[in-house]
């Protein structure tokens, strides 16, 4: 089985050079001074226990990487970034690939569907940095990450067995499960806090605006009629496998999109995060105004290259409550 990691920052680089170590066939898709990183030293994995230079081939696009059928392609850019991108890998590939989408959000697998036939789900808890180029951390050992996974839009094949024994003999605790969009519907509650740990900074997940943001986020899938897995079944399925410990003394700074702010890269995933509370919200008529006020904070600062944390939490909310 070889994987084609289309998008090798935080969560692709840690997944291709765990799959890569545990002897995978593995090709990387990145761009910038990332690719040419990649290309001119290898892909250097931080962890906790060590750091390894690994010499994972690189590409620019998926046509360099050549995926034929039978491959495995791994999207792993941001949900801002799925569209053009399966635009391009529908232009290279033959329709026999499979598409695994190692993404935040609940819209990437629609998007891949309307272009190839097996796609997958994958619910992402890996905690993962990508600051420098050429370099990834991998904050949790010795579980990396917890990779469930199934087909879109439910059941479970050959395939995703295959890809869950991979993923599981590569330091990851992966399951095949037939109803992945549940636990990815509740990872998307979760997910809702990243856009105030970038507005607010690392300290602001916790409080009454992150209570807020989850409590309009379960009315609005309640309303919806959306099977969520429970916050009870998330917490058994955690246990403690996921343990988060220093690399080279330091700790883990912030997530996805507070990476995206402290990397100045100009956008931001909170369309597809908190503006999928705010879209399905409209859609039911259930209010979402903590949703559309954080959505359209991150997306003004990423705009204006602002750093993570540019805002205090009281300033948020004195924003909410005078709207």
């Amino acid at each position: 089985m070889r994987f084609v990691i289309y998008g090798a920052g935080a969560v692709g680089g840690v997944v291709g050079g765990r799959l890569f170590a545990a002897a995978h066939d593995v090709t990387l898709v990145a761009r910038g001074d990332h690719l040419r990183a990649l290309q001119r030293d290898g892909l250097t994995v931080a962890s906790p226990e060590a750091t390894v230079t690994l010499p994972v081939p690189a590409v620019a696009t998926p046509a360099e990487a050549e995926p034929t059928d039978g491959d495995v392609v791994v999207l792993a850019m941001k949900s801002h970034h799925t569209a053009p991108a399966v635009a391009e890998l529908a232009l290279a590939a033959p329709a026999g690939i499979r598409v695994v989408c190692a993404q935040n959000g609940v819209d990437n697998e629609r998007v891949a569907l309307r272009s190839f036939a097996d796609v997958y789900a994958m619910s992402v808890m890996l905690p993962a940095t990508h600051l420098e180029p050429g370099v990834v951390e991998a904050q949790s050992s010795p579980v990396t990450g917890l990779l469930d996974l199934g087909r879109y839009p439910a059941g479970v094949d050959d395939t995703a067995v295959a890809l869950a024994a991979a993923l599981s003999g590569a330091t990851f605790s992966s399951q095949a499960r037939p109803d992945i969009m549940r636990w990815k519907y509740r990872k998307l509650v979760l997910n809702l806090g990243n856009a105030i740990e970038a507005v607010t900074g690392e300290r602001g997940r916790a409080g009454p605006l992150a209570e807020r943001l989850a409590d309009e986020g379960e009315a609005v899938l309640a309303a919806a009629g959306i099977d969520v897995a429970s916050a009870d079944e998330d917490t058994a399925r955690r246990g403690d496998l996921l343990r988060m410990r220093p690399i080279d003394g330091r700790r883990r700074q912030g997530g996805s999109s507070w990476q995206s702010l402290a990397r100045g890269v100009g956008t931001i995933e909170s369309d597809y995060l908190n503006g999928e509370i705010v879209l399905l919200g409209r859609v039911h008529g259930v209010p979402t105004p903590a949703n559309d006020l954080l959505q359209r904070l991150a997306r003004r600062l990423a705009a204006e290259g602002r750093p993570p944390g540019a805002l205090t939490a009281d300033e948020v909310l004195a924003q909410l409550d005078a709207a």
